[in-house]
């Protein structure tokens, strides 16, 4: 009976193999760390559109109160349909979403009669981007969560450096 020799290389391939998915899962862990990033990037460039469109809808509500003392909004839904008109008057399309949280609560920013001023995300987490902002979202600057960056309405400065992304 014929028996092959095995010799010392016998393990090499296994070793081999064991390294090449070790190499594949960093790889992967890598891949997967990029998505993330890119996929929270997308959600605050999501974030700062909507507010920005909260802003422009809180300051068009404001700028067209009938009569000569102007409002703000009591609640978001006002922002749908200004029941202050006969006719339509709409300053929103619909109430978004909160991309970064995906909830439908948003954080308000309200005076003493509880009026809205702006909103604001609920999320506590950590953004990415933390300079570079419009002229518009200045304020945000260094700070150190998404419920902090503040879309508010500022009389007198009307859609400021608001088209800059």
């Amino acid at each position: 009976m014929w028996r092959p020799v095995r010799g010392r290389t016998g393990g090499f391939t296994y070793i081999g193999l064991v390294i090449m998915i070790a190499i594949m899962g960093v790889m992967l862990a890598a891949t997967g760390e990029v998505w993330h990033t890119a996929q929270q990037r997308e959600k605050e460039r999501e974030l700062l559109f909507v507010g920005d469109q909260f802003r422009q809808a809180i300051d068009e509500y404001f700028e067209h109160t009938p009569g000569q003392e102007q409002r703000y909004p009591v609640n978001l839904e006002d922002l749908l349909k200004d029941q202050r008109y006969p006719s339509t008057q709409r300053y929103l399309r619909k109430i978004y979403r909160d991309p970064v949280s995906g909830s439908e609560s948003w954080g308000l920013i309200k005076g003493a009669n509880g009026e809205i001023y702006g909103v604001h995300s609920l999320s506590e987490e950590e953004p990415i981007k933390k300079g570079n902002f419009s002229i518009a979202d200045q304020n945000f600057k260094g700070k150190t969560k998404y419920a902090d960056w503040v879309f508010m309405h500022v009389p007198g400065q009307r859609r400021a450096g608001s088209a800059q992304r």
